[in-house]
């Protein structure tokens, strides 16, 4: 009910219209207002006035600049970072150890033999042996169909502007110049030594060399090359299909990084299509590699390990991972209270071209997180014993809006493929994840080096002959990179473990006799020795201190820090308070209010001169309309309906009454009539 007699008063007001103005209601509003300056404006003399009316004006624009600064100061979300020293029993990471080498050469040399033989052949011809020193014509003829899948090539870069693409095992050759192939050339003569550098090429009986089909250019030297370096480099040709045109070089400085890269590509194209318990069988084994463990006090052994193939180093072992067991506790700091492991790597059954580093890969890592040892982990030395001492930084970021990381992973676009081992996430899962979905789509099928998704096979080259140049070309995409880190987050909260690494020989002289004779007659059960000292490696891994750091971040800028700046600069620069706000505010409601109420009286008279535009004369009056409802010969004249000169002659007046019919006449007088009316 008080709702409808609001609505009804407000009506009423509409149409009795505004009861005040504009400069009435300012000049109300400066009289009454709290806020200092408006008052001075109304009340003094015309030139104080001026002066007044500029510096409210004046201070009112710097309260709404500070505002605006402070308003976008707390949008921009900025974080502060603090630091916390704290001391507790210390969950014990998880240690993951792997071997540099990923299988057993003794286990994979008949997958490999072909490679090998290749490799082989082209060192020597890259070395240029003497025609006696060459082992080729004993030797079995070479397969060369793997090596024209992925060949290696020399680049003549003696003349600069037109450097000359030399293929290791053919006699033809490409000139090219200026980063674009030539016509096809012959070269007369062999290729001869120039000052100390050494010739290259194919040797061929006639010593001629004859110029190929174009090829795509290989870079041209740089332009402060001198005559003492080397002109000839190394490079691993990369063709979308076998016998194509569109081809690129990887160049690489030294033969050996060249070498490396290669092998490593033709290697994975051949151990992709080996199963995955044939390529865990060919790997190290947990009872092979792990000779002794202790942790703390209490022995351990290989089967206190999780074993999961990692495609870069082979069988890795776990301890104290899984997300289904507790971790374990440190009772103590020190390296007494620790993990002690001993490692047999069997280095004498390295794979020479692939593994050319020796030792062991460790990682430390959270309980429930994959080892990437590739970016994160440590190498260990053969033939000493390495301490490792632990400190903990764990890490607490702020989400969104603060910050773009995540807590579980649900929210980022890319599927994680590292989720089949049951493992949590982490960016550089998501990095890699991302990288494979693209290689998927663009290459049509997977890189051995990740996981794959459903229904897709890794790459080789006898499926995909191309797959070796659209993964280099999407490995050097700058594009696919930053949309895979733009679609990863961080995590939230982290835990990263800072080690302090320091190593000694072990076993010493003194006692290497001994310890190589128990230790093989425990794994082996023989009395000779079988180990020696390029094959053990020893771990202490243990916390340094129970201190702990936690890195924290909090909101730089909060609402109650907004709220207390803004009212300050209001209340520095004008004097004012909320209150005065609200004053403001009702000050341009009543504004409002008088705006509505004038638009609609413009819109009404607006609808009245319209109606007077299609109506001229004026409305009859209350006496015209009775006149003509009484005396039916009144019309109302309408001016200008006819012509001057056709007007009609003026009609008569009103007739004068008939004044006898208001005499009484006798009753005799009336008429039937009258009589039958009466009864």
């Amino acid at each position: 009910m008080n709702l409808k007699k609001y609505f009804i008063r407000a009506l009423h007001r509409l149409q009795k219209g505004p009861g005040y103005t504009y400069k009435e209601l300012l000049v109300w509003y400066c009289d009454n207002t709290n806020t200092h300056g408006p008052k001075r404006i109304i009340k003094e003399g015309p030139k104080k006035k001026l002066i007044w009316f500029f510096l409210t004006l004046l201070f009112a624009s710097l309260v709404f600049w500070q505002w605006g600064i402070l308003i976008n100061t707390y949008l921009s979300y900025n974080v502060t970072s603090s630091l916390s020293i704290g001391f507790k029993t210390m969950k014990f990471p998880a240690v993951t150890v792997c071997n540099a080498n990923p299988f057993k050469y003794s286990e994979v040399k008949h997958l490999l033999k072909e490679l090998d033989r290749l490799i082989e052949a082209a060192l020597e011809r890259i070395l240029q042996p003497t025609p006696g020193n060459s082992s080729e014509n004993t030797s079995p003829p070479l397969d060369l169909e793997l090596w024209h899948q992925i060949p290696l090539v020399l680049i003549d870069e003696h003349d600069k502007d037109n450097p000359i693409i030399l293929d290791i095992f053919e006699s033809n050759q490409t000139t090219v110049g200026n980063e674009t192939a030539m016509d096809n050339q012959t070269v007369a003569g062999n290729q001869t030594t120039e000052g100390d550098q050494t010739a290259v090429g194919n040797q061929t009986a006639a010593g001629n060399q004859t110029a190929a089909s174009n090829q795509t250019a290989a870079p041209p030297a740089p332009a402060n090359v001198t005559s003492e370096e080397k002109k000839y480099k190394l490079a691993v040709k990369l063709c979308s299909h076998q016998g194509s045109d569109n081809c690129t070089y990887r160049n690489f400085t030294s033969a050996a990084q060249a070498v490396t890269e290669w092998y490593i590509l033709q290697s994975t194209s051949i151990l992709s299509k080996v199963p995955l318990q044939e390529r865990i069988r060919m790997g190290y084994q947990a009872e092979d590699m792990i000779l002794a463990c202790l942790y703390g006090a209490e022995p351990c052994n290989y089967k206190n390990f999780t074993q999961i193939y990692h495609p870069d180093h082979g069988n890795c072992y776990i301890f104290n991972w899984g997300m289904e067991e507790e971790a374990l506790n440190s009772s103590n700091p020190g390296a007494e209270f620790g993990l002690k492991l001993i490692l047999d790597i069997s280095q004498q059954d390295y794979i020479p071209y692939l593994s050319s580093a020796a030792g062991a890969r460790l990682m430390l890592h959270q309980q429930k997180s994959f080892p990437f040892l590739k970016d994160q982990g440590i190498y260990a030395m053969a033939g000493t014993e390495t301490s490792i001492g632990v400190l903990v930084d764990e890490l607490e970021r702020m989400g969104y809006p603060y910050s773009d990381c995540t807590m579980n992973g649900s929210d980022v676009p890319v599927k994680n493929l590292y989720s089949q081992y049951n493992t949590s996430y982490s960016i550089q899962a998501c990095l890699r994840s991302c990288f494979q979905n693209h290689m998927v789509e663009i290459c049509g099928c997977g890189h051995y080096m990740f996981p794959l998704p459903e229904g897709v096979n890794y790459c080789n080259n006898e499926d995909d002959p191309g797959w070796a140049y659209c993964y280099s070309s999407l490995r050097s995409s700058i594009r696919h990179r930053q949309i895979c880190i733009d679609s990863c987050k961080e995590t939230c909260n982290d835990t990263q473990y800072k080690m302090t690494i320091s190593m000694a020989d072990w076993p010493s002289e003194a006692s290497e006799d001994w310890i190589f004779h128990i230790l093989s007659y425990e794994r082996d059960m023989s009395t000779n020795v079988t180990l020696d000292r390029n094959g053990i490696i020893k771990l202490n891994i243990y916390f340094q201190e129970y201190n702990y750091r936690t890195i924290s971040e909090s909101a730089a800028t909060t609402i109650v820090w907004l709220l207390s700046s803004l009212g300050g600069q209001f209340g520095f620069w004008m004097g004012g308070s909320v209150l005065c706000l609200i004053e403001f505010g009702e000050i341009i409601i009543d504004s409002l209010w008088i705006t509505i109420i004038n638009v609609i009286g413009w819109c009404k008279g607006l609808k009245q001169k319209r109606a007077q535009a299609r109506y001229p004369d004026a409305p009859p009056t209350v006496s015209e309309l009775v006149e003509a409802h009484t005396n039916l010969g009144f019309q109302h004249e309408d001016a200008g309906a006819l012509p001057r000169d056709e007007a009609l002659p003026p009609e008569p007046g009103t007739p004068p009454p008939n004044y006898d019919s208001l005499r009484v006449q006798p009753l005799d007088v009336l008429g039937p009539d009258s009589d039958a009316e009466t009864e």
